[in-house]
């Protein structure tokens, strides 16, 4: 029986090269090829044989969110797997939604990873327990005002408008760009009608 035939993108070239020893070091596994972007892999014309690939999420360029649903498109049976240091909420679930079925993060050890890529293969949604812990809590929870018409990260980011922090407060508390926060504002206020700030919190609010 052939090898389940791995491909790897990831832009760190030392956690590339432990990516690779661990899936050839498997018994019915191997790396046909690693990318360290996104741009490289969308170019590769020979992803067709590839059955399964371990995406980082933050690369260069394009995000491996991005390139999932690229990718999605073009190769329906590509089973992926993301294997990141990113636990929050927005990048789990973002992740999944675009087609990926496993979720390992990064400080995941030599076996648990080759027990989630076979698990990957064999039909399961592998992930490691935090995230796993997360996907339940979220099924647990009610569902969050505006979450109808606005993203979770919008949300998130409407809850600290009203709370009276400033842009660049924002951005320094979710870890991102402040041009990243002033994007989301202006799609806020497309999703929700509205030209400012205040009128953006009292339609929020009716939500």
């Amino acid at each position: 029986m052939e090898n389940v035939k791995v491909s790897i993108v990831e832009d760190h070239p030392e956690y590339r090269s432990i990516l690779r020893h661990i899936v050839d070091s498997m018994v019915g596994f191997e790396v046909v090829h690693d990318f360290s972007t996104a741009e490289e892999t969308i170019a590769a014309t020979n992803l067709s044989g590839i059955q399964i690939l371990i995406v980082d999420i933050r690369l260069p360029g394009m995000s491996g969110i991005e390139l999932i649903k690229k990718l999605k498109q073009v190769h329906p049976s590509l089973q992926f797997m993301i294997c990141s240091t990113h636990s929050d909420n927005e990048s789990v679930f973002e992740a999944l939604k675009a087609g990926a079925s496993g979720y390992i993060l990064k400080n995941s050890d030599p076996q648990q990873i080759s027990s989630a890529l076979t698990e990957l293969w064999l039909g399961g949604s592998p992930m490691s327990p935090f995230i796993a812990r997360k996907v339940v809590a979220a099924f647990h929870q009610p569902a969050k005002r505006g979450s109808n018409v606005l993203s979770s990260r919008e949300i998130e980011i409407m809850e600290l408008l009203m709370a009276g922090m400033l842009y660049a407060d924002i951005a320094d508390q979710l870890f991102i760009a402040a041009e990243t926060v002033k994007t989301h504002i202006r799609n806020i206020y497309s999703k929700l009608h509205v030209k400012n700030k205040i009128s953006a919190i009292n339609k929020y609010n009716e939500l």
